[in-house]
């Protein structure tokens, strides 16, 4: 099989959809020998803030000297960018080799009462696979969606986080906050540590609940003034209050301060990766307490030089051009205001996409009218909505509107009609985003 081969075999896995629940995946990796059961975990799950939060998480411990792997979804670029080890891609012929020694075990599944493995499943599998072979110490491992039902859902972790919880994947895990995050909380184990950074009081609750049923310890990483920029740990015992904490506020803060730690610098961009900055370091206090040796210069480099595509990422200067998945609402709401914080512009041109799943109303109500031009696109995935439908949802919001497809399409035309001193914004989609072409 060739790499190219390996790639189409993956691709007709799609076909399959989502196929939600445990029982199938769970047998899939018993036949692999367990994986999964060979190297220690952190396991990260949240509506935003999941991703940035275990690129930081695997940067520190990497800075700390361990070996690290990495498991991030969805990609960008390049497929591999989902598996990796000490921020290294998994290599294409261990991509090929590992994904031909699961297919006979798959199809063998294929005739039994529990079906074929999905391509997540597969891709988690794989994932599981090769951080054993690699003899990782630690994997961080990023949940797909939800997290209750998520196939990365079978790892008894360390240590777990849930980021945030908002209204997103509605058609999916739940119409109100508390049913979003009792699937959220779906990864608390028993016995387990829990960190998370929701101050929610609905999505608290359930958090909280869930912990006390589990005897799962729960942290909670809040802000503690108005600035954004600093916050406290607090481990939240049977009958303690949470802390509801502050707002985060639109400026940008220069340096961050976690409970101890001063003037912390966040190597990736944007107000709203302080909250993230924030979890990743009580993950590591929680693994510190669990007798993991990490240094005050790791915690420090890890979060510098962390790095995640596709999260504010500028890839092109005159015009500038940020690249940003951003795809629900509290998303996108703390996108615009870090653009307009954070860069100087003259005009924005928003090329935008969506896929099924996501509120198109709330997304393009946020973003669009801040634009002055909208050229509305679609990535090349069965589940992209059409272009014709975020054009209509933005009729009225902006002053100009386009329909340019495919992507790359969309983004040549917006840098057609942008002046030197404009910023195009892709947006929308992580799909959209990894189709804008090499600039």
């Amino acid at each position: 099989m060739t790499y190219e081969e390996a790639l189409a075999y993956m691709d007709r896995l799609t076909l399959l959809g989502w196929q939600p629940g445990l029982e199938r995946f769970t047998e899939f990796c018993r036949r692999l020998g367990d994986p999964q059961d060979r190297f220690k975990s952190v396991h990260v799950a949240g509506t935003n803030g999941k991703g940035s939060t275990t690129a930081m998480t695997a940067s520190i411990l990497q800075a700390a000297g361990y070996k690290v792997g990495m498991y991030v979804s969805p990609y960008v670029r390049d497929i591999r960018e989902r598996v990796q080890v000490d921020g290294c891609m998994i290599p294409r012929e261990n991509f090929v080799r590992l994904l031909e020694s699961m297919i006979p075990c798959a199809e063998e599944l294929a005739t039994t009462d529990l079906s074929h493995p999905t391509e997540f499943e597969f891709k988690t599998a794989l994932a599981f696979l090769y951080f054993a072979k690699q003899k990782v110490d630690f994997a961080v491992l990023e949940v797909g969606l939800g997290g209750r039902l998520d196939a990365t859902n079978i790892v008894t972790p360390m240590v777990s986080a849930i980021t945030s919880i908002a209204l997103d994947h509605t058609d999916r895990l739940g119409t109100t906050i508390a049913e979003i995050a009792y699937e959220k909380a779906g990864i608390v184990k028993a016995n387990g540590h829990l960190v998370t950074a929701v101050t929610d009081p609905d999505a608290f609750a359930v958090i909280r609940r869930t912990c006390e049923e589990r005897i799962s310890a729960l942290w909670q990483v809040y802000p503690t003034d108005d600035t954004g920029a600093r916050f406290m740990i607090k481990e939240i015992a049977p009958g303690d209050d949470p802390s509801t904490g502050h707002p985060l506020p639109a400026e940008r803060m220069p340096t961050l301060t976690v409970d101890g730690y001063e003037r912390l610098r966040v190597g990736m961009r944007g107000e709203f990766q302080y909250v993230n900055a924030a979890t990743a370091v009580g993950v590591i206090e929680a693994l510190i307490a669990k007798g993991v040796d990490v240094t005050e210069e790791a915690v420090r480099s890890g979060l510098r030089d962390a790095y995640m595509p596709g999260r504010l990422e500028v890839v092109h200067a005159d015009p500038t051009v940020v690249l940003d998945g951003a795809h629900n609402q509290a998303a996108a709401s703390m996108l615009i205001s870090t653009i307009e914080a954070e860069f100087e512009y003259d005009r924005l041109i928003l090329v935008m996409g969506m896929v099924q799943g996501h509120s198109i109303g709330d997304v393009v109500g946020i973003l669009v009218p801040h634009a002055d031009i909208l050229i509305a696109t679609a990535a090349s995935t069965p589940r992209a909505l059409p272009a014709q439908s975020i054009a209509d949802a933005a009729r009225g919001c902006v002053a100009e509107i386009e329909i340019v497809e495919p992507v790359a399409a969309a983004v040549h035309r917006a840098l057609e009609v942008a002046g030197p001193r404009d910023l195009i914004l892709v947006s929308g989609s992580f799909y959209v985003v990894a189709e804008v072409p090499s600039l």
